[in-house]
């Protein structure tokens, strides 16, 4: 018994050991494989690292994508999307787990791009980037037109060719930018700005010629879209061909199917303003022309019409009429003035009648008090001994109270 258990004594591993024999025989044993399964319990870590589980019907496996690994997929993972995913066994000692470090994550069934377009576009539609209301008018008429592409590609050549031929007038910028690879997004998103700093640009067309979804991938970028819409200068995107579609098509302001179609859509045809022109020259020809014929019949017909063939009738007549006028006017203003020296007369007779004079005239007098010169209207206001001043029509007197009646 005691041989049992040194032996058993001398075969234990301990937890670490026995993590570290398992770790080594896993990660030696199975090679870097690619695995297919669904995503579940996703997490994208604040530092950047993404956890989350690999499940088929029967089984699942923990994964875990570093940050470095991760940062140029196109695409975000989430719960329940289906993914074919490359990397190694791993064993995480501290917790006795295995799990697959990924060096390489792929959508299955559907491409990269694909899904990172469509994620973006439905991103960006939530935030209100393609919204009508944000949309601006293009000028009907630009002096200036700016140009945001490569200097070596057939779509600058197309934009030129066709903008001569309808509008020469019109002069054009090429800001020269990279429209595909690494650094182009920047490019482009950088020349979109210089253009509003510049401001005296009337519109810009922002494309370039056909290609695959990784050839025009530049125009899908985020970076894109936002330079774009904080664009103050109205925007033309012409990307690619007719059916290809960019996220930058869904945020500029109008999005031309091709590049020379963009050209047509920024300036109007010459020969469509001169025939306009020449329609409205004719038009306002014959306006003219038809107003003088009715003036001139006017005329006519006030030169052959009764006041310039008897003239001095009107004048004749006028005259007689301005001195019955002269003379209604005359006896108007005599029968007034009579009137109102009438009306003074009584007024005055009546003022003259109740003025002070008149009433002393009739006998009466007026008496106050000497000391204040106050009128005495009632015996109450007197006392005996006070001296009064009386006022006649003629002349006046001093007294003395010696005797006073209450009534």
């Amino acid at each position: 018994m005691d041989l049992f258990d040194q032996l058993e004594r001398d075969n234990i591993y301990s937890v670490s050991e026995i993590n570290l024999e398992i770790k080594e025989l896993l990660e030696t044993s199975i090679p870097s494989v690619w695995v297919q399964g669904e995503i579940s319990n996703f997490t994208h870590h604040s530092s950047g690292h993404m956890y989350f589980s690999l499940k088929d019907v029967n089984s699942q496996i923990s994964c875990v994508m570093w940050k470095s690994r991760n940062m140029a997929m196109y695409f975000t993972p989430t719960d329940g999307m289906k993914v074919n995913v490359y990397g190694a066994i791993r064993v995480y000692e501290k917790r006795g787990t295995y799990q697959i470090d990924i060096y390489k994550m792929m959508p299955s069934g559907i491409g990269e791009l694909q899904i990172a377009f469509e994620q973006l576009k439905a991103r960006l539609n939530s935030e209100g980037l393609f919204d009508h209301q944000y949309k601006k008018t293009l000028p009907q008429f630009p002096e200036t037109v700016g140009i945001v592409t490569s200097p070596t590609g057939a779509a600058i050549r197309d934009i030129k060719n066709v903008i001569n031929r309808r509008f020469p007038a019109v002069k054009l910028i090429l800001r020269p930018a990279k429209v595909q690879g690494e650094g182009a997004a920047q490019d482009i998103a950088s020349a979109i700005d210089e253009f509003n700093e510049y401001k005296k640009v009337d519109v810009l067309i922002v494309g370039r010629g056909g290609g695959s979804l990784e050839d025009l991938w530049a125009f899908n970028e985020e970076i894109v879209a936002r330079a774009v819409f904080r664009s103050e200068i109205p925007v033309v995107s012409a990307v690619g061909h007719e059916i290809d579609f960019t996220i930058c098509d869904f945020v500029a302001d109008l999005r031309a199917p091709t590049p020379s179609a963009a050209a047509e859509l920024v300036v109007p045809d010459m020969s469509d303003i001169k025939n306009v022109l020449q329609s409205l020259y004719y038009t306002c020809k014959k306006n003219t022309m038809d107003g003088m014929a009715a003036y001139r019949e006017q005329l006519n017909n006030i030169r052959t019409g009764y006041g310039f063939r008897r003239p001095l009738d009107y004048v004749y007549q006028y005259r007689q009429r301005l001195d019955e006028l002269v003379h209604l006017s005359s006896i108007a203003v005599l029968h007034k003035v009579s009137f109102e020296k009438q009306h003074l007369n009584q007024i005055h007779h009546r003022l003259t009648d109740l003025s002070p004079e008149s009433v002393l005239n009739r006998g009466y007098s007026i008496c106050r008090r000497l000391t204040d010169k106050k009128l005495i209207k009632s015996s109450e206001e007197l006392e005996l001994n006070n001296d009064v001043v009386l006022q006649f029509y003629k002349g006046g007197a001093e007294s003395r109270i010696t005797k006073i009646f209450k009534n």
